[in-house]
């Protein structure tokens, strides 16, 4: 059973002067942002990420390993910086996966779809247009780029200013007449989950993800590359920034080892 399932068999089990108190305690998303601790807003100024919470240190990193001996350290030194790099360059990764970090994510559909292909040491749970109405709008490109010709799944130079006022005025057209459609059909009484079939995939979302930190260095190494589209590596970015800002020593190491490469964006 879902948690919006759960939640909704709770209230109607609950008598009717009790659901006002309990909804009441319910917000929505935007409250969600005040307690957490850092926020990274993409290039266009709406979409971010969101460290939500953290469990884990470079010290349990090898802690978790020195279990296997008996052994634990109070404070993390050198003897711990060459077990950091040991493990790693070894593909012992186990102790890697004892440390999760949890981000709040505010991106396009499309980059999402890509994101959630990661699935090994990751939960997902994202709003659903199902229960809500997708009030968040749509991503536009800051710029265009043309299609590459060797690369199927690529683009390249950005396009020239008349080719890039013609994509923004077709968009602009588009995005106008999608959104009327979406808001008639929803006054029309149409279910949310049916109005939703006519956004498009740019169409801005929430989530949660938790990975552990072996799954976030797989998303970095993947997503940083220069053949990852520009949109997820502009994400990657902020993840790569907030998650070494928690273990300092793991991605010095990584460095180090030439094995975290930003390609420049």
């Amino acid at each position: 059973m879902s948690y919006s399932v759960l939640e909704s068999k709770v209230l109607e089990d609950t008598p009717k002067e009790s659901r006002v108190a309990i909804n009441n305690d319910i917000s929505d998303m935007s409250d969600y942002d005040e307690s957490l601790e850092t926020k990274l807003f993409t290039k266009d100024g709406v979409g971010y990420v969101q460290l939500v919470d953290c469990m884990g240190s470079d010290l349990s990193i090898v802690n978790a390993a020195r279990v296997s001996y008996g052994r634990v350290s109070k404070e993390f030194n050198e003897k711990d910086m060459k077990l950091l790099k040991y493990l790693w360059t070894h593909e012992h990764t186990s102790p890697f996966r004892h440390e999760t970090i949890s981000f709040k994510i505010k991106c396009p559909i499309f980059v999402l779809r890509q994101w959630m292909k990661h699935t090994i040491g990751c939960a997902w749970n994202e709003q659903s247009g199902r229960y809500t109405e997708l009030k968040y709008g749509y991503f536009k490109p800051q710029d265009w780029r043309l299609q590459d010709t060797t690369n199927k799944q690529g683009s390249i130079v950005i396009a020239d200013e008349t080719t890039r006022q013609q994509a923004n005025a077709i968009l602009d057209e588009t995005y106008e007449s999608i959104e009327n459609c979406y808001k008639k059909l929803l006054e029309l009484g149409i279910g949310r989950e049916q109005a939703r079939i006519v956004l498009p995939l740019s169409t801005y979302t929430e989530c949660v993800w938790t990975a552990s930190l072996q799954a976030i260095v797989h998303f970095l190494d993947l997503r940083l590359d220069s053949n990852a589209q520009y949109e997820i590596r502009e994400f990657a970015m902020i993840i790569l920034e907030l998650t070494e800002k928690k273990f300092p020593k793991t991605f010095q190491m990584l460095r180090e080892i030439d094995f975290i490469q930003e390609a420049p964006i």
